[in-house]
């Protein structure tokens, strides 16, 4: 059994942060249970692209009010406390926190925690060993 805090993971190498966005990496590849999850603040009045060609995510919205767009329609989906989107199709999105968004992310295949978002707002794929 593992028991982490989110106290545990800040301020540590697994509390990532850029200039949009902040996720604390809970579970990651090391820990071999073929996901990882990560809390992700994600900062009001920004806007993120992103796309995740080698991963499938799920995203569960605990705290504060957004959109989403999906860039391949145009589709633009409210956020807010209780809602989920599933990026099944590694679908190319935007995020547009309105107010400070909290979310719980999952991600498969797990990533590791060293990946980078590149050019394209995509990780790319990074295995442990």
């Amino acid at each position: 059994m593992l028991v982490r805090t989110l106290d545990e993971v800040e301020g540590t190498d697994d509390d990532i942060q850029s200039e949009n966005w902040r996720s604390k990496r809970i579970i990651l590849a090391r820990e071999g249970v073929g996901f990882s999850v990560h809390e992700t603040t994600l900062y009001a009045g920004t806007e993120s692209f992103f796309w995740y060609a080698n991963h499938i995510e799920a995203v569960f919205i605990t705290s504060g009010e957004g959109e989403i767009e999906d860039m391949a329609t145009g589709e633009v989906h409210q956020l807010k406390p209780g809602s989920l989107y599933l990026l099944n199709n590694h679908d190319k999105h935007k995020v547009r926190p309105r107010t400070e968004i909290k979310c719980v992310c999952v991600f498969n295949p797990p990533v590791t925690g060293r990946e980078v978002h590149d050019e394209n707002g995509v990780y790319p794929l990074v295995t442990e060993g």
